[in-house]
């Protein structure tokens, strides 16, 4: 007879909430977003710029809503702006990341003398490394400016409620217990292991 007790290892795992330091160690600090732009070519943003713009938005916007808005209420609206910013930044610095490593893989798979596939693109044309490279350089300019968005909107957060701002974290609330189609699929799913 099969069990439909859920073991321990097929407990959905806690996601960690997202913090601006998370961000920090995943996206380019302007130092580097500089040096990014330069080697490829590319515009150098204004981070600073960046980072104070949308810190005074999310002033004028909470500025706007203190009529309609208790401080609890208004806490609670900034903590989930901020959040998508932080969550947002986070998110294209791991794409970054990716980026970075499949433009290494390929950038040292070429520097391989016995190697003669995609050494240099068809005449006109950069090879596939360069390609990677130049993605992965668009990338890491893409996460630092929305890095300087969070930051920006961390910042504000603070101003606007006078506390730090922290992700937001599920604690306390019970779990609801899996339904009978979950644990079917559960069990199901288990077959396979």
């Amino acid at each position: 007879m099969i069990s439909l007790n859920r073991s321990s290892k097929t407990r959905p795992a806690v996601q960690r909430a997202t913090t601006l330091e998370m961000v920090r160690l995943a996206c380019p600090d302007a130092p580097q977003a500089n040096r990014i732009c330069e080697s490829f070519g590319l515009a150098i943003v204004d981070s600073d710029g960046i980072r104070e713009l949308h810190h005074s938005q999310l002033i004028d916007s909470a500025d706007a809503l203190k009529e309609g808005l208790a401080e609890k209420a208004m806490q609670i609206h900034m903590q989930r702006i901020v959040g998508s910013f932080v969550g947002s930044a986070y998110g294209a610095g791991q794409f970054y990341s990716r980026a970075v490593t499949e433009a290494r893989d390929l950038t040292t798979k070429l520097s391989n003398d016995d190697r003669n596939e995609d050494l240099h693109g068809p005449v006109g044309f950069d090879s596939r490394a360069q390609r990677k490279r130049e993605f992965a350089a668009d990338m890491g300019l893409q996460a630092h400016v929305l890095r300087m968005a969070a930051e920006g909107a961390v910042s504000a957060y603070e101003d606007i409620t006078g506390e730090t701002w922290k992700p937001y974290e599920r604690t306390g609330w019970a779990v609801a217990a899996p339904s009978i189609d979950q644990k079917a699929a559960s069990l199901q799913m288990s077959a396979f292991d």
